[in-house]
């Protein structure tokens, strides 16, 4: 398809009043002239309409334990504040096809079970030792993990500890909704059996190693839906350790699911980055939109032109297209999501690099 630019001043007022005469007409009937369109539907490279944006934890959570006190877990069913990006209101959207919220279960409470279509992750932000159950089986959400809820999986979650714990939730609603595929489902019960031990999944497939027959419980998702942070540290930190960090991604490593190498989740990617103190990375843009949970550190991002200074559980937004930079102060980890997995299988995903 050409994308030769209209020239409108090369038209005569009485060609151009015969023109529009032509496409209100074609309107009645439904249709529009692709010619006018053209620029709108194929412009010359993307144009981010979410912006950079950052959530410090230390004013998040406040509002956190003010909503705590107003309602229950059970009646809110989901006591969690929408990360609503700035330049989409009212769209409950952290990027243009990511939702993030921050979710808050106090002592003694249970979130209800519940399963959805929208595949969702959790990023554990603080935690004396609350827990969530994805179909039978529980784990113990601590501070770091990034645990998976599958599609149309069971789950609930509770705390049995004398601590709040607080997440952040990613899911891929936007996407869902796209496809107008949304469909859900509330368990009879407020928490489900349990039927598996704790840890079982990541037993049986989370140490280079699976069963014999293995085949994923939850389809095009990993069988394992807690990658503890505490094992995802040390790796870094060996990885960081060897040297020959790359300029531009520093010490990374992504979530995999250990049926096929790939993503962990179909349509999330999700990976940490490790940057040792005083590391600077150097510019590169890409067609995801990122969200990024700093699991430990400090330091300050660089988001086109403008720089967020960032801290520990502060949540931001990378815009697609959009270069970003890093500058750690302290040793930083950070926890990154986006669409990356679903436009690498659409054949859309690009990146570019700066050079020093």
């Amino acid at each position: 398809m050409d994308n030769h630019p209209h020239d409108a001043g090369a038209v005569s007022a009485e060609e151009q009043a015969k023109r529009q005469e032509f496409y209100d007409r074609i309107d009645a009937q439904s249709m529009a002239p692709l010619w006018e369109r053209l620029k709108g539907l194929v412009p010359p490279e993307p144009r981010p309409s979410p912006r950079a944006h950052v959530w410090h934890f230390d004013q998040v959570r406040p509002y956190m334990m003010e909503a705590g006190a107003l309602l229950t877990a059970e009646e809110a069913e989901r006591r969690v504040l929408v990360l609503e990006n700035p330049a989409m209101p009212g769209k409950s959207r952290a990027t243009a096809t990511l939702y993030a919220g921050i979710q808050l279960v106090l002592p003694g409470e249970v979130a209800p079970a519940h399963r959805h279509t929208a595949s969702a992750l959790r990023f554990v932000l603080e935690s004396g030792g609350g827990f969530t159950a994805v179909a039978g089986e529980k784990t113990t959400m601590r501070t770091g993990d990034f645990v998976i809820t599958p599609s149309w999986a069971w789950h609930d979650h509770g705390n049995t500890s004398s601590d709040p714990i607080i997440w952040m939730d990613i899911l891929d609603l936007p996407v869902v909704n796209f496809f107008e595929g949304g469909f859900s489902e509330h368990h009879n019960d407020a928490a489900q059996s349990i039927g598996r031990p704790e840890d079982d999944s990541l037993n049986r497939y989370g140490n280079a190693l699976l069963p014999i027959e293995a085949e994923s419980p939850f389809g095009k998702s990993s069988p394992i839906f807690n990658y503890p942070f505490e094992r995802t540290r040390a790796s870094l930190v060996a990885v960081a350790a060897a040297g020959d960090l790359d300029p531009h991604w520093a010490a990374t490593l992504k979530y995999s699911n250990p049926m096929d190498g790939g993503w962990a989740m179909p349509t999330i990617a999700s990976w940490m980055t490790h940057l040792p103190a005083g590391m600077a990375t150097q510019g590169i843009r890409s067609t995801d939109g990122i969200i990024v949970a700093v699991a430990e550190g400090r330091g300050v991002a660089t988001i086109g032109d403008q720089k967020i200074p960032f801290g520990p559980r502060d949540i931001f937004v990378i815009p697609n297209w959009t270069q970003r930079s890093f500058q750690a102060e302290s040793d930083c980890f950070l926890f990154c999501s986006s669409d990356r997995v679903a436009q690498e299988k659409l054949g859309l995903y690009r990146e570019e690099r700066a050079t020093a």
